[in-house]
This record gives C-alpha cells, sequence and structure tokens, in this order.
C-alpha cells in the first residue's frame, strides 16, 4: 500500500506540472498576500482564490478535468454534483470549452451559488436541484451518468481534479516568497489538500502540512482513524463548501503521507476567522474559505514567528447569511462568557450587579424577562478584546462569587441563541416598554440607565445585542408600583441626552403583544 500511495505521488506531481499550461488558459494566477496579526504571531500569507472569476478555487479542478475531454467525450457533455463552488467551475469551463453540462445542486445550496452556476455558464449549464444534500446530488448525478452517457466531473476523487488545485501550490511556490514553516489546509473531499500539500512537500521537504476540517464534518480525520475512507452519520452545513460525508479515496491516499496531522475547528471559530480575514485584508470570506485560518489561530502561540500559509479558498456566501455570522462573531477575536445569574427581583438589583461585578467588561448581549416575582435571572454575554479586559473577563466567576452571586455558565444554550425571553405579565404592575437606540461606546448604555432609570422603576425585560453598528438598539421594559409614577416618568422623559440618541415609548399595541395580551 506505501508503494502504491507513493506512485500515486509521484503521479499527481506529473500532472500537477501538466496542469499548469491548461489551467491558465481559463484563469489568472492568484494573489499571495500578507495578513497582520496585532501583538505576537506567525507571519501570515494568504493566497487569495476569493479574487478568481468564480471566488473560489474549485475552477483550477474542473478546467484541468475538462480540459482533457476526448472529442467525443465532449459531444456526450458532461454532468457533476456540487454545493455550489465545483458547480461554478464545472460551468466556465463548460462554456469555453463549448461542452453541455448538468449541475446537480441540493435544493438547499445557497441562492448565490445557483446563480452564479447560471452566471457563468450560460446556455450551456442546466441547474437540476435535487435532495437536501450533496450526497443526495451525487446519486441523482450518477444515475444521470448512467441514464445519458454523460462524463461525470468529480468534485475531489479525481486525479486531474486533484491536480488542478495543485496548481494553486505552484504558484504560490513561483511567487517567491517561500519557503513556509507551515501550511494550514481545509479539507472536505480532500481534493484541495492533496494536490496542495503533495506539491508543497516536493518543494519544502520540512514543510508541516496541517488538514483542518469542521467538528461536525471530519471526514478525513474519520479516514485516517479507519485506514479509509468511511461515511460520517450527519454532517455539519454551517462550512458548506467542505461538507462531505465521506472522503475520496484517492485524496485519502495522498494526504495520509503528506499531511502532518488533521485539526478540527468550531463554527464559532471559523467565524472569528472570517471576521480576522475582513479586518487584515478587508476579504469577504465564505465559512469554508476561513477554515484553515481558524485552524492556525487555533495554534497561534505555536507558530510565533515562523511563516505560515494559508488559502482563502472561497468568498460565495449569502448576504443574509453573512450578515448573521457578523453579528455571531461580533466580539471578534475577543474571549467571551455567557452567564445567567440569580439576584434579587427588587428595584436597583440589575443597576448594582453592572456596576460591581461587570465593571471592565463589555457586555455584547444582556436577556432578561421577568418570570418570578421575587427572583430575577438576567442574561449576559461579555466580551474582553484586549489584555486588561480579557483578564477581568477571567476573573469574572471570582467576582460572582465574592459577591454571593449564584451564577451559571450558558455558552452554547440554545434558549440564549434563539433568544427565548420568558415574561410573565401577571407578575407587572404598571409596565412601560421603551426603544433605546443609543451610542455604542463603553459606558453609554450605563449612564442611560444611572441617570434615567435608578430608582424610579424596576427591569422587568431587556432584550439588546451588540450588532458592531455605532448605534446600539435595546428594549428595554420597566414597570411601576403605581400608575402615577409611570406617567411622571414618561412626562419627563428626554427624548435625547449624554450618550443616547433617541428613546421613546414603544406604543400600546407592541405592549400588549409583549405581555401576551
Amino acid at each position: 500500500m506505501e508503494q502504491e500511495a507513493k506512485s500515486l505521488g509521484e503521479r499527481l506531481r506529473l500532472e500537477i506540472l501538466l496542469a499548469r499550461e491548461r489551467v491558465q488558459r481559463f484563469g489568472k494566477a492568484t494573489p499571495l498576500e500578507r495578513l497582520e496579526l496585532a501583538g505576537p504571531g506567525p507571519e501570515i500569507w494568504v493566497k487569495r482564490e476569493d479574487v478568481c472569476a468564480i471566488k473560489a478555487y474549485k475552477w483550477r479542478g474542473a478546467a484541468n478535468r475538462m480540459a482533457v475531454l476526448s472529442a467525443g467525450e465532449r459531444e456526450r457533455g458532461v454532468v457533476t454534483a456540487s454545493a455550489g463552488n465545483h458547480g461554478q467551475g464545472v460551468a466556465l469551463a463548460a462554456r469555453q470549452l463549448g461542452v453541455k453540462a448538468r449541475v446537480y445542486m441540493p435544493r438547499s445550496s445557497p441562492g448565490v451559488k445557483q446563480q452564479a452556476v447560471r452566471q457563468h455558464g450560460g446556455e450551456w449549464v442546466e441547474i437540476c436541484l435535487v435532495g437536501d444534500s450533496y450526497e443526495e446530488a451525487v446519486e441523482a448525478a450518477r444515475r444521470d451518468e448512467a441514464a445519458r452517457g454523460a462524463v461525470y466531473i468529480h468534485a475531489y476523487d479525481d486525479l486531474q481534479v486533484m491536480a488542478g488545485q495543485g496548481t494553486l501550490a505552484d504558484e504560490v511556490v513561483l511567487s517567491g516568497e517561500g519557503p513556509f514553516d507551515a501550511a494550514f489546509l481545509q479539507v472536505g473531499g480532500g481534493g484541495l489538500a492533496a494536490g496542495v500539500s503533495c506539491w508543497l512537500r516536493m518543494y519544502w521537504p520540512g514543510i508541516e502540512v496541517v488538514g483542518v476540517e469542521g467538528e461536525g464534518q471530519a471526514s478525513m480525520q474519520a479516514a485516517l482513524a479507519a485506514g479509509r475512507p468511511v461515511a460520517l452519520e450527519e454532517v455539519d452545513l454551517f462550512c458548506d463548501g467542505t461538507a462531505v460525508r465521506q472522503a475520496g479515496q484517492l485524496p485519502f491516499e495522498v494526504c495520509r503521507e503528506t499531511l502532518a496531522r488533521v485539526v478540527t475547528v468550531s463554527n464559532g471559530e471559523v467565524g472569528q476567522a472570517m471576521r480576522v480575514l475582513w479586518e487584515g485584508l478587508r476579504a469577504v470570506s465564505e465559512p469554508s474559505g476561513a477554515m484553515g485560518l481558524a485552524g492556525l489561530l487555533q495554534e497561534r502561540e505555536r507558530w510565533v514567528g515562523k511563516k505560515v500559509l494559508v488559502v482563502l479558498c472561497g468568498a460565495n456566501i449569502d448576504f443574509q447569511q453573512l450578515g448573521a455570522i457578523a453579528q455571531s462573531a461580533g466580539s471578534g477575536a475577543s474571549a467571551s462568557r455567557t452567564v445567567r445569574i440569580h439576584i434579587a427581583e427588587r428595584k436597583g438589583a440589575m443597576l448594582d450587579l453592572l456596576d460591581g461585578c461587570f465593571g471592565g467588561l463589555n457586555i455584547a448581549d444582556f436577556q432578561y424577562g421577568k418570570s418570578h416575582r421575587d427572583q430575577a435571572w438576567p442574561v449576559f454575554t461579555v466580551t474582553g478584546e484586549d489584555a486588561a479586559t480579557r483578564a477581568a473577563l477571567a476573573d469574572l466567576p471570582g467576582r460572582l462569587e465574592a459577591a454571593g452571586l449564584e451564577w451559571q455558565d450558558l455558552g452554547g444554550a440554545v434558549e440564549v441563541a434563539f433568544r427565548a425571553i420568558p415574561l410573565r405579565g401577571d407578575l407587572l404592575g404598571f409596565p412601560l416598554f421603551l426603544r433605546l437606540d443609543f451610542y455604542e461606546r463603553p459606558g453609554a448604555l450605563h449612564d442611560f440607565l444611572d441617570r434615567v432609570v435608578r430608582g424610579r422603576a424596576s427591569f422587568c425585560y431587556f432584550n439588546y445585542r451588540q450588532s458592531g453598528e455605532r448605534i446600539g438598539r435595546a428594549l428595554i421594559g420597566l414597570d411601576f408600583e403605581r400608575r402615577e409614577a409611570r406617567e411622571a416618568f414618561l412626562a419627563t422623559l428626554p427624548g435625547r441626552g449624554p450618550g443616547y440618541r433617541k428613546c421613546r415609548p414603544v406604543d400600546e399595541g407592541a405592549s400588549r403583544r409583549l405581555l401576551g395580551q
């Protein structure tokens, strides 16, 4: 088996060399850019596959495979299955070669990728949406292959496809920026990792090539553990470009010889890496495109002072998903903690908590709804972005315990993620809901609450999440003991003031809906 793997590696290196000229007929070389990090860290170079024609590296393998089709095969046409980026590569090559292509995609494929396949392929490509997973799309495409005699263009388990992806590494070598101490490569089916690692190891034998997979889609790790490709029972789809149930046989045979190891990253780590790419290069990455960087950032201290390569392999992301990821990664590379704290349900208790235990911390999310007459359980997500605030964050449990407060870590809690905020209207006296727009700076929200609310009412509801805008927006519920106190508060409530841009009562209909009336 070792001899077979070596033979495959030799064949792959030869095919990468031959692919160099073919691939350049379809697109230009992509840039290699330096990514600067704040503070100590590795010297990071990013291969910018996001700036090519299809905004992803997949054009390389598809173009190389289709360039070697015989005249008869071109006449029969091609068929493929894709989550999106490979389909765009096939579409691009089909149009330039004048070959008819059918691209099978899951019905859940991002709209931006479906539209891009249509745009690049034009009249030469037909999109067939089928099933809910990539595997179902593959099965449908294979049935098409058998029934109509079209040539199946595999997304990764094909020597010519792997060789095409390897031209990416060829450009890195020719850039003159090497050698590199390490490369962190995302792994889906394994085509990119196999082609790139094979070529890099030939030129720089001492390079450590690390495969990076998502925690819920680690098919290469499963294959390496089993000694052969095996199918995962479930696949997480957050990084949709690498959401493959089973690693390819050919990529596996190469990767087990060329990868030093494989690490896994969480969706949260991928989101943070996407933000680092945006802040450092103004590059928009799809989740899979940032996986390599996420793996490197996970080991940042280990590679301080070393030269490391990562690949931004794709930027095809729906705008709606981008917004959701940006919001979830709003704290950037900061550390964070989500806690539920038990306090007495009394006037001023919430502000006392903010004044004491949360001093020096950024509150990124605040959820609370009154559900008990005497007890309260507000939920806070707090972050620390520099050394001082990270230290304060690490000290938070000690602060809470020193204050005699019971608390619970709610990291990853589903009710927090979905903002399930309970509120019992029957426990309220004379409630008032306010829409507050305040300037997103340290202390602005606290200043409003301290100056306008303290001593006048109790909190019964709070819904705030940091969005990254200059203006923070919160929905606040206040409860008054008497109607007269509520009316007096309204009469003296300034519409704007120090630290906040606008504060206005919620209309009566919305208030009733919030109270379930």
